[in-house]
């Protein structure tokens, strides 16, 4: 089955750590990064979609960060 996860953060060192640690995990990425201004915050958010092939079926609980 594959998963789909979105990865969100401000951006700073710490996104591009969030998708480095999810790559590691074995993510992979999916479309390109895409930026948008929070204008209540005053910050530029980033936002990266990731996959994953994984065995066993699909369920809302599963953490998906765990896997």
């Amino acid at each position: 089955m594959k998963l789909y996860r979105l990865l969100t953060e401000d951006d700073s060192s710490v996104f591009c750590h969030k998708v480095s640690a999810a790559l590691a995990k074995g993510w992979e990425l999916h479309g390109s990064p895409t930026m948008a201004f929070d204008a209540a915050r005053g910050v530029m958010r980033c936002a990266q979609a990731v996959t994953k092939e994984v065995e066993g079926t699909y369920s809302p609980d599963m953490k998906l960060g765990d896997q």
